[in-house]
């Protein structure tokens, strides 16, 4: 499979595995400038890339970096991030601050990942009834300590 990368911006950093066995890649923050995040904020940062997948039965997907998560409470402000096979315009990651302090984010500095994934695409039966399951309708919990 080929993943087609066009920088839009000369400065723009192509995504990077951090090892051999990464399922995602690194993407980086394409600003000129430091950017703040508040607690509570969410911000659009741009990565200076656009990227066309090789087939529509694929998508990319944009995950927090664990770190950033766990460690300063960076995380994506929609929690996955979807970009669709006809996609072609700039990848940004919407950010959101869940600390309590505000965290910088630097320029180059890697700021999400992205995964190439399978897409199923069902085709839509509508019916009156579903097959019955076991769990059947239980949720939320209801297979034990949430």
């Amino acid at each position: 499979m080929e993943l087609k990368i066009k920088r839009l911006n000369p400065k723009a950093k192509l995504p990077t595995r951090g090892t051999p066995g990464s399922a995602g890649m690194d993407l980086y923050a394409c600003i000129e400038d430091s950017v703040t995040i508040a607690p509570g904020e969410l911000r659009i940062i741009p990565t200076g890339i656009a990227i066309a997948l090789s087939d529509k039965d694929h998508a990319a997907f944009l995950y927090a970096r664990s770190g950033l998560g766990v460690k300063h409470g960076i995380c994506l402000s929609n929690g996955v991030g979807v970009i669709d096979s006809d996609y072609r315009g700039e990848v940004c990651a919407g950010l959101c601050n869940v600390s309590d302090k505000p965290y910088t984010v630097e320029p180059f500095e890697r700021i999400a990942q992205m995964v190439i994934a399978p897409v199923v695409i069902p085709e839509i039966i509508e019916t009156d009834e579903l097959d019955d399951t076991e769990r059947g309708g239980s949720g939320f919990g209801s297979t034990g300590r949430a």
